[in-house]
């Protein structure tokens, strides 16, 4: 049994596209990263910004892990007939809405929806950059999930 691969110059896919596409990726995974932990260093900030409580500031990360659990599967499941760069794309634009919102959020209860909002792509944007760059990379003959 033989198998053709293909070269990413047939494919159309060249190695500036190449690494662009994972720089994107990597740099959503790192906007995701530092929003998440953002929060933790602010909280102070949080607090006297919308005059709460720390355990109710607390509750906005926790809604933020509570958007990410809910949002994962959900989003996944929901976007697994979408192609993958429009899938992440759709992601970080509803991700950037959601942070916008937490940024303009004038009360608690905005602040704490949109932090909802915000964990929501978490997940399912990191499911579909791990599963993007094998198709736009040729194989190198590595091994485990990531042969490229």
């Amino acid at each position: 049994m033989s198998s053709v691969v293909q070269s990413p110059t047939a494919t159309g896919t060249t190695a500036p596209n190449i690494a662009m596409a994972i720089t994107a990726l990597a740099m959503g995974g790192v906007g995701i990263g530092v929003t998440e932990f953002t929060m933790m260093g602010l909280l102070k900030e949080v607090e006297q910004g919308l005059n709460i409580s720390t355990p109710e500031a607390g509750h906005l990360i926790s809604a933020y892990a509570l958007g990410v659990v809910v949002g994962a599967p959900l989003l996944a499941a929901v976007g697994a007939k979408l192609p993958r760069k429009t899938l992440a794309l759709g992601l970080m634009l509803f991700f950037t809405v959601a942070n916008l919102a937490s940024f303009l959020a004038p009360d608690y209860g905005t602040m704490l929806v949109s932090r909802f909002a915000a964990g929501l792509p978490h997940g399912a944007f990191f499911g579909v950059a791990a599963l993007s760059p094998p198709r736009s990379c040729r194989p190198l003959g590595g091994v485990g999930p990531f042969p490229w």
